[in-house]
């Protein structure tokens, strides 16, 4: 038994490894490739849908909240050099939402998801991220969404990194 879950964390740590070095390629990839746009994130519970995309890939991020008045949040889209993977972030850049989520939707057009997180608090003024708890939200294969009668309503960020589909030759 202790073998078998010995397997499990290697591969997981295999697994985020991958992720990181894939953040990496993201990261040092050209401007051409990287975007990142200002929005507005609107309460007053209607179901509202902001999108980006680079080349044939395309990030959009659904919601609907309470409370508060419009907040200015981030969207970062990236594409990596060699086209496999495209990458999504969705934030507050202050750090914590003070607006109530009644749901929310990313879906990354194009894509297959292999790593997603979604969290209630943004690092931001020396505070560290808080990832939401794993129930809270559901990860598909292209989706990321709010797991109704689970979701706290509290969302500041959420990260989304999808394979791209291409045909090996």
């Amino acid at each position: 038994m202790a073998s078998h879950n010995n397997l499990r964390a290697g591969k997981t740590a295999v697994q985020v490894l991958g992720v990181l070095l894939s953040v990496c390629a993201l990261a040092a990839a050209s401007s051409e490739q990287t975007k990142t746009v200002e929005f507005n994130v609107k309460p007053g519970g209607v179901v509202h849908t902001f999108s980006e995309g680079i080349g044939d890939y395309e990030c959009s991020f659904t919601y609907a909240s309470q409370g508060g008045t419009n907040e200015q949040w981030l969207m970062s889209v990236g594409l990596s050099e060699d086209d496999r993977l495209f990458s999504c972030s969705v934030w507050r850049p202050q750090g914590k939402s003070y607006l109530f989520f009644t749901q929310f939707k990313a879906e990354l057009k194009g894509t297959k998801i292999e790593y997603a997180n979604a969290y209630s608090q943004s690092a931001a003024g020396g505070q560290s991220d808080v990832p939401l708890k794993p129930e809270e939200f559901i990860v598909g294969e292209s989706t990321v969404t709010h797991n109704s009668g689970k979701f706290s309503a509290q969302l500041s960020k959420l990260t989304a990194i999808g394979r791209t589909r291409h045909d090996e030759l």
